[in-house]
């Protein structure tokens, strides 16, 4: 993956900075002041940091990762996010739940009373044409080409039941051993089936702060131990609310055309999240409590960051498509944009891989559009 093209000031100073070899960054340009769930220099700044401890990018040199000045310029940044969160996502005074039993309750509780949100899935499963699939799988292509990646730094703080819990559930995203059915694999063939390009990264150019910000959170919970406890929560909430989602997105990708291959991340989903719901809601987050109560309510927490965050990004979606326009943004100089000026399926530097789009219009089927219909 490359850089991505800034969004303001402080990724213009970070982005400038991270192509040279790793020195002191020296001061930083302050956030702006606005809300930073939807601050796209913030939060694509936040995301470049974070990378650094994933792939990476292929023009930083790999010693940025623990660079001092670096950090502190991350750790600036996380707490706006984290201060944002805290006004989007009030915690609850009611005592936490100490039990399995209870906080299996509790999180059902959270997920019932988060259901009356916009259904995007609804609109996808049975309104949806196949630009605006394209741009959804787009969106979602920044966190599920890493799939399970941000939660898997939970196994090493966690211990006992709760431990075994989620490496059960996280086998399970890996595909059991076997590179064809991890999860992320599989989304990649809905990809190319899709006539979108697979590559790791490709699409960061076109997608907002607010989808950023939904992988931002897993990040930012996954690499501070201290918010192990939301990060459990994150994952029940992501494992409970996935089944009947990936369901219907299934049936819409179908109604548009879609194959068996590119149904296959949204099949596998419905079966291994229904198992998934009760290992996480139970014996993962409820074992946790159990052992940590002291933790409980920083598992409610995480959960309803991500139960609040998705709905924030299903409103930006549906938002966008009834008014006529499309929910991405316009690739900036540094990305390639998949609207047919340019090599569709290929990263800004001419690799990546080309897809074939069941709609046979091109080599790589249809891109998706910059306006709206």
């Amino acid at each position: 993956m490359q850089l991505p093209a800034p969004r303001g000031p402080l990724t213009d100073f970070l982005f400038d900075r991270l192509v040279r070899p790793p020195h002191d960054l020296g001061p930083a340009p302050e956030p702006a002041g606005g809300p930073p769930i939807g601050d796209e220099d913030l939060q694509l700044a936040l995301f470049a940091c974070y990378e650094l401890h994933y792939q990476g990018f292929g023009e930083v040199d790999e010693d940025w990762e623990w660079e001092p000045s670096l950090l502190a310029v991350r750790r600036t940044l996380e707490r706006r996010f984290e201060a944002g969160l805290a006004e989007a996502v009030p915690r609850s005074p009611a005592a936490p739940p100490g039990t399995p039993a209870r906080m299996r309750r509790a999180l059902a509780g959270l997920v019932a009373a988060a259901d009356g949100g916009p259904s995007l899935a609804a609109f996808l499963e049975r309104r949806a044409d196949l630009e605006r699939f394209r741009e959804f799988v787009v969106h979602r292509s920044v966190y599920h080409l890493k799939e399970a990646d941000p939660h898997t730094w939970a196994i090493p703080r966690l211990r006992g039941p709760a431990k075994a819990a989620l490496v059960e559930i996280q086998a399970d995203e890996y595909g059991g051993g076997r590179p064809g059915r991890m999860h992320s694999e599989l989304f990649r063939a809905t990809m190319r089936g899709l006539g979108l390009d697979d590559s790791y990264g490709a699409h960061l150019d076109r997608v907002p702060a607010v989808t950023l910000a939904t992988g931002n959170v897993i990040s930012l919970f996954g690499l501070r131990r201290r918010h192990r406890g939301a990060l459990l929560g994150h994952l029940a909430a992501f494992e409970m609310t996935s089944s009947v989602p990936n369901r219907r997105y299934a049936r819409g990708l179908r109604r548009l055309g879609g194959d068996d291959a590119a149904c296959r991340f949204y099949d596998e989903h419905v079966q291994a999240d229904a198992v998934h719901e009760q290992i996480a809601a139970h014996d993962m987050c409820g074992a946790f409590a159990a052992d940590r109560p002291d933790l409980a309510a920083d598992v409610l927490y995480g959960a309803a960051c991500a139960l609040t965050l998705d709905r924030l990004f299903a409103e930006h979606l549906l938002g966008s498509w009834e008014r006529g326009v499309t929910s991405l943004r316009e690739a900036g100089p540094r990305g390639t944009a998949p609207d047919g000026n340019g090599p569709c399926g290929t990263t800004p530097d001419g690799n990546g891989s080309r897809g074939t789009g069941w709609d046979g219009n091109g080599p790589c089927g249809t891109g998706l559009a910059v306006s709206g219909r």
